[in-house]
């Protein structure tokens, strides 16, 4: 398994992988309305632009012979603290519980350290079954929020912290 730091060259690879892993993840707690809607207000190239050059989120492409298998982006000191917020992480359906997201989860927890930050941050989908890995992995849920993202629609989270050693 390889991770590299995605430039935007590779935001094809990122708006393929979501493609493939957005409507799986979550095509039984959202509608696909909904689906369409974040999906243009994350994933569009404009969006993931502004995501690299404006709010300073870096993203890590994870590789498995040859081919890009997930992705995680990722904020260091967000809201000026010593926490990095992990705003995506998702892995193809085939590859999930292979460890690929534990790897990026690892990945980012060792740019967090080497840039002094002590804890990790990130929202999940409060039925998204993939709380269980994050709970496995150390996160630990501090609150639950609800978050108006127009037309609409509301993402409906958990709020997780880990800290780190």
């Amino acid at each position: 398994m390889t991770a590299i730091e995605a430039t935007k060259e590779h935001l094809f690879i990122i708006q393929a992988l979501s493609e493939k892993v957005w409507p799986h993840t979550f095509r039984n707690i959202l509608t696909k309305d909904q689906i369409g809607y974040m999906m243009d207000m994350m994933y569009s190239t404009s969006s993931l632009e502004k995501q690299m050059d404006e709010l300073n989120h870096h993203y890590l492409l994870a590789g498995d012979s040859g081919e890009y298998v997930g992705y995680t982006s990722y904020e260091l000191n967000y809201k000026e603290t010593t926490t990095t917020k992990i705003h995506k992480i998702y892995i193809l359906p085939s590859m999930q519980g292979k460890g690929v997201g534990r790897f990026l989860i690892e990945a980012v927890e060792e740019i967090a350290r080497q840039n002094e930050n002590n804890g990790l941050s990130l929202n999940v989908n409060r039925f998204n079954k993939a709380l269980d890995f994050y709970k496995r992995v150390g996160f630990e849920i501090i609150r639950s929020e609800d978050i108006d993202i127009g037309n609409g629609f509301l993402m409906e989270d958990f709020v997780l912290n880990k800290k780190l050693i």
